[in-house]
């Protein structure tokens, strides 16, 4: 089986400073079609800044300023994880790192802490899916605890689900519970009139303006759907994410009924354990 690592990290960063605002990182992810930012000093990361950062911090901020008066020193993540360059088990200490922390990117830095790259989950699920076929199932990793939508769900509904959950993606449902498509934070984003119309005196820059608040859910997703059996190899998963490039694909059984979601955290979490479990099967096949 093939180990070596095809895809460590991603260079050049998008990167901004500390008096950037909120208004100039969500129009740097919009056009460049990315979900953080890293933020330096003199080439030194600082602090990072994703899409989910920018959501809870106007949750809780009670002040009425606009996005482009809230710098990102105030809603940054200090302190980011790093990893020095060069290490031969890279992508085994990243995923080390973002279970341990919980996070989703790992910040590449040379001998003197400036920075070279960033590796992210997608760089962990596309090195996945090309080395460890036949290792696992979809079902040894899926989530069975999903929380769903309908077609006819107003689209603040579906933000306050996302933002009260603290989740990236809701599952659309039929009438019958069975999957018709994803919305997500992407959903929003991709659509968001704050980005096509240029920038507007407003916070909820997620959602349309209140003469098209009529929009349901289903007026955002497309007609097709991405799904995976929950019996199929967990490495089809990795490489429908990298394809696709989705963070999470809704798990079905052979008849087509919801049963989960597979997402790019649990396929992080099969690539921390998996040669773990590959050394205890070649000593002892019991625990295959």
């Amino acid at each position: 089986m093939l180990r070596s690592q095809i895809h460590q990290f991603t260079s050049p960063v998008l990167t901004l400073e500390l008096e950037n605002t909120i208004h100039d990182a969500l129009f740097l992810m919009q056009k460049s079609d990315v979900k953080r930012i890293v933020i330096v000093k003199n080439n030194i990361p600082v602090g990072i800044v994703t899409e989910r950062d920018v959501g809870r911090f106007l949750e809780n901020d009670k002040t009425v300023r606009a996005l482009d008066k809230i710098t990102l020193d105030e809603i940054m993540s200090r302190s980011p994880v790093t990893i020095t360059v060069g290490q031969q088990d890279h992508i085994e200490q990243c995923a080390i790192r973002m279970v341990t922390f919980q996070i989703s990117s790992i910040i590449v830095v040379d001998d003197e802490g400036k920075l070279v790259g960033i590796t992210t989950k997608s760089d962990l699920v596309k090195n996945f899916s090309n080395l460890y076929t036949g290792v696992y199932k979809v079902k040894d990793y899926m989530s069975k605890q999903v929380i769903t939508c309908r077609k006819s769900d107003s689209l603040p509904f579906a933000l306050n689900m996302l933002n009260r959950n603290k989740i990236s993606r809701l599952v659309v449902t039929n009438d019958d519970g069975k999957a018709i498509g994803v919305i997500s934070y992407d959903t929003f984003l991709r659509n968001s009139e704050y980005f096509k119309l240029g920038k507007q005196d407003t916070r909820n820059y997620l959602l349309p303006k209140a003469s098209a608040r009529e929009l349901k859910v289903g007026n955002l997703i497309a007609d097709e759907i991405l799904t995976i059996e929950s019996e199929d190899d967990l490495s089809k998963a990795a490489k429908l994410m990298t394809k696709y490039n989705v963070s999470g694909i809704p798990t079905v059984d052979k008849d087509g009924n919801l049963e989960g979601m597979i997402s790019s955290s649990d396929i992080v979490l099969a690539y921390n354990e998996v040669e773990t479990h590959l050394r205890l099967i070649k000593k002892d096949p019991h625990f295959s």
